[in-house]
C-alpha cells in the first residue's frame, strides 16, 4: 500500500486533471446550442457577427477543481507519512512491552509466594500497634468504659490481622478503613485540658449572619490571596491582622497590625511586622493558610511541608514537620476551582491551634492536627473521608471541623462537619452564606469574638456565627 501512495501519487494527479479537463470540455459543448445566424450582403461579400463567448473554456471551475486536486495530494501525503510514522514506532513499542514483562519477570514471586500481601499486613499490623499503645496510655491515664471498650476492638483487630496470615485473603480498603476510624477514637480518648470545650454546650452549628463587615484589603484589589482577623486568643489584647501574599500569589513575608477595630477599618495607625527578610526566604510564608494567635503568627514554612510559628513580640521563629502532608499544589482546595498553594491552612480554637492537610496515606482525605501553640508539636490527629480538593475552605469551632463548598458567585455552604470528640462525621449540612466575590484564599473562626473571618478574592469579611 505505501509503494501504490509513493509511486503512483503523480500519475495519480495528472490521470485526474486529464480527466476532469475532459469532462469540463464535455460540459461545455453540451451546454452549446446550435444556431442560425442571419448574415448580410456587403461589397459583394456575405458579412455575419459570431460570439465565441458561447464556446469560452470555464477557467475559473478547472482552478477550484485544481485547488480540490492538490488539497487530496496534500492529504495523502500526510497519510503516507502517519503511515510511515506507524510502521517505525509500532517496532520500537513491541520492544518496550517485552523489556518491561522481562523486567517484571523476577518479581512474580511477591505474588505467588504471597509476599506480597505479607507486606501490606505487616505495615498494618505496625500501624494497629501504634493504635493500641496510644489507646492504653489514654486508658491509663484516665480510665473509661470508652477506653476500655476501644482496647479490646483492638485486640479484636489484632486477631483478625493474625488470621488473614493464615487465610491469605483480605480486603485491604476495608482494613483500612477500619484502623482509621479505631485511630481517632483513640485520639479521642487522649488527654486534652479541661477547660478545652468549656464554652461548646452546643456541639455543631446552626446558622451564619450576612457579612457584618466588607471591606477592600488595605493593598490593592489585585491581591487576591491572603488572610485576615482577630487575635484569637482568649483574653487576649484586641488585636486585628491582615496578610496579603504577593509574589504570583503563593509567598508573604509581613503581617499589617492594627490595635484596634477603628484602626482597622480606617487603615490607620497600622504597623508592618515583618516574618522573614524576602519572599524567599526560608521563614516566609507559602499559602494564605495564616493565622495570628496570642501574638504569635502560624502559618506554612517557604517551600516545604512544615509549620512555622513567629512570636512578633521576640521575633524566634519555630518550625514543625508535618509527617506525609503533600505541598505545592498536591491537594490544594479546589472544588469549583483550585485556589493554588492552599495545601495547608491553619485554624485557631480555645487553647489550640489547628493544622488541615492531606496526605496520600489518607488517599488526599483531609487530616486534622492539634498543635500545642508553646511546644510547637502535634498532640493528636484525626482522618476523615472527605477528600481535601471537592472542599472550597475550612474552619473550626469547638473541636468540629467545618467544610465549606461552591453555591454560585455570591453565596457558599457549610456542608460538612467533623466532631474530633466523638469521631462523628455528619455529612447532612446546609449552611449557606453570602459572599462578594467567587474565590475563598481563606475562611477562620475566631473564638473571642465567634466570627467567622473570611478572604474573599481581596475583599475582607465577616460573620457572626451561631450554636
Amino acid at each position: 500500500m505505501i509503494v501504490f501512495i509513493k509511486a503512483g501519487l503523480v500519475t495519480f494527479r495528472s490521470h485526474l486533471l486529464i480527466m476532469l479537463s475532459y469532462l469540463l470540455v464535455l460540459t461545455v459543448t453540451a451546454t452549446v446550442q446550435a444556431q442560425r445566424i442571419t448574415g448580410e450582403q456587403k461589397n459583394d461579400s456575405c458579412v455575419c457577427e459570431l460570439s465565441s463567448s458561447l464556446w469560452a473554456f470555464p477557467t475559473v471551475k478547472f482552478e477550484g477543481v485544481a485547488k480540490q486536486v492538490q488539497t487530496c495530494e496534500n492529504n495523502l501525503i500526510e497519510f503516507h507519512k502517519k503511515v510511515k510514522d506507524r510502521n517505525v514506532q509500532l517496532p520500537k513499542m513491541e520492544r518496550t512491552l517485552k523489556d518491561i514483562t522481562a523486567r517484571l519477570k523476577p518479581f512474580e514471586y511477591l505474588n505467588t509466594n504471597g509476599l506480597y500481601n505479607a507486606l501490606h499486613l505487616r505495615q498494618l499490623m505496625e500501624e494497629l500497634d501504634e493504635i493500641y499503645y496510644t489507646a492504653n496510655d489514654a486508658h491509663k491515664k484516665n480510665p473509661s468504659k470508652e477506653t476500655n471498650d476501644l482496647l479490646k476492638e483492638l485486640t479484636r483487630a489484632k486477631k483478625d490481622i493474625q488470621n488473614m496470615y493464615k487465610s491469605n485473603i483480605f480486603n485491604l480498603e476495608t482494613t483500612k478503613t477500619r484502623l482509621r476510624d479505631l485511630n481517632n477514637r483513640a485520639q479521642t480518648c487522649k488527654t486534652i485540658p479541661e477547660d478545652f470545650r468549656s464554652t461548646c454546650h452546643q456541639r455543631i452549628m446552626s446558622n451564619i449572619s450576612s457579612p457584618v463587615v466588607t471591606k477592600l484589603n488595605s493593598i490593592s484589589s489585585s491581591y487576591i490571596s491572603g488572610a485576615w482577623g482577630r487575635d484569637a486568643k482568649q483574653n487576649s489584647k484586641e488585636r486585628y491582622w491582615e496578610h496579603c501574599l504577593a509574589s504570583g500569589n503563593k509567598h508573604g513575608n509581613t503581617i499589617r497590625m492594627y490595635n484596634s477595630y477603628e484602626d482597622f477599618m480606617a487603615t490607620k495607625n497600622y504597623k508592618d511586622e515583618y516574618i522573614a527578610s524576602s519572599y524567599s526566604h526560608n521563614n516566609a510564608v507559602q499559602g494564605s493558610g495564616t493565622i495570628l494567635y496570642d501574638n504569635t503568627v502560624f502559618y506554612q514554612c517557604y517551600n516545604t511541608p512544615e509549620i512555622c510559628s513567629f512570636n512578633i513580640t521576640t521575633k524566634a521563629t519555630k518550625r514543625v514537620k508535618l509527617d506525609d502532608a503533600r505541598v505545592d499544589n498536591k491537594f490544594p482546595f479546589c472544588y469549583y476551582s483550585c485556589r493554588d498553594w492552599t495545601d495547608i491552612d491553619l485554624e485557631a480554637d480555645q487553647d489550640a491551634v489547628w493544622v488541615i492537610y492531606a496526605t496520600e496515606g489518607n488517599h488526599g482525605n483531609i487530616v486534622v492536627s492539634r498543635l500545642d501553640p508553646l511546644e510547637l508539636n502535634i498532640t493528636h490527629t484525626w482522618k476523615t473521608h472527605l477528600f481535601k480538593r471537592s472542599v472550597t475552605s475550612t474552619f473550626m469551632v469547638c473541636g468540629v471541623l467545618y467544610a465549606t463548598r461552591f453555591v454560585n458567585t455570591y453565596q457558599e455552604e457549610v456542608f460538612y462537619a467533623f466532631d474530633t470528640t466523638t469521631g462523628q462525621e455528619i455529612n447532612t449540612l446546609s449552611l449557606p452564606f453570602e459572599k462578594v466575590s467567587a474565590g475563598i484564599a481563606n475562611l477562620n473562626y475566631n473564638p473571642v469574638d465567634r466570627r467567622l473571618y473570611m478572604y474573599n478574592d481581596g475583599y475582607l469579611l465577616a460573620y457572626n456565627t451561631f450554636n
